[in-house]
């Protein structure tokens, strides 16, 4: 792969808050970034769309890409739901001359910090608790209770690698997390972080 800008990894157990955190720094100009698209063989939710939520493949094809080494990393996360992230997804970023933001889980982080270790930010996003965890994914309710013990027994390992990523941001209080995500990845890509307005 062609080098190009950095990469920046948010990571955390279902129900953190990583995806409200990645889309509001995909908001801030001065940043940067474009958000890469990971591929899945799971069926689409609700109003999602190909190619802005997810590359949706079928599990043949999934596989078939696999063979190819087409996937910077991949997992299989349930049996025959496959994620992964498509070398060329960010190729194409890079080519725009763009820093590439992940929203992944934390195996897939973690496999492409060890890709890139000198051009890659990898950020944990910690909930307050499981407990915490659990009542937020309850409040989504677009999982069945069995989908959500699931979530939560993989949280409870997924929560264990935390010490492996370069920062941890604790999801406690929203505004203050969507802040310190922000000047967090403005000093890594060297951007200037507009400051507080004078009242």
């Amino acid at each position: 792969m062609t080098e190009g800008g950095k990469l920046i990894i948010f990571s955390a157990p279902s129900g953190s808050g990583k995806t409200t955190i990645v889309q509001h720094l995909l908001k801030q100009p001065e940043l940067n970034l474009a958000f890469s698209v990971s591929a899945t063989s799971r069926p689409r939710r609700g109003k999602e769309k190909h190619g802005v939520n997810y590359y949706f493949m079928s599990v043949s094809e999934f596989k078939r890409h696999i063979k190819n080494e087409d996937f910077l990393e991949w997992e299989e996360v349930y049996r025959d739901n496959f994620y992964g992230t498509l070398k060329s997804e960010v190729e194409r970023l890079w080519a725009e001359g763009k820093n590439v933001i992940f929203d992944i889980d934390v195996v897939g982080g973690l496999r492409i910090k060890k890709k890139f270790p000198d051009k890659t930010l990898a950020v944990f996003v910690k909930p307050p608790s499981v407990d915490e965890l659990k009542i937020r994914l309850k409040k989504r309710s677009t999982e069945s209770d069995d989908k959500i013990n699931m979530r939560i027994a993989k949280a409870s390992v997924e929560l264990a690698t935390a010490p492996q990523f370069d920062r941890i941001i604790k999801n406690y209080d929203l505004d203050v997390a969507l802040n310190e995500a922000h000047q967090l990845v403005a000093e890594y890509v060297g951007a200037k972080v507009p400051g507080p307005k004078e009242e």
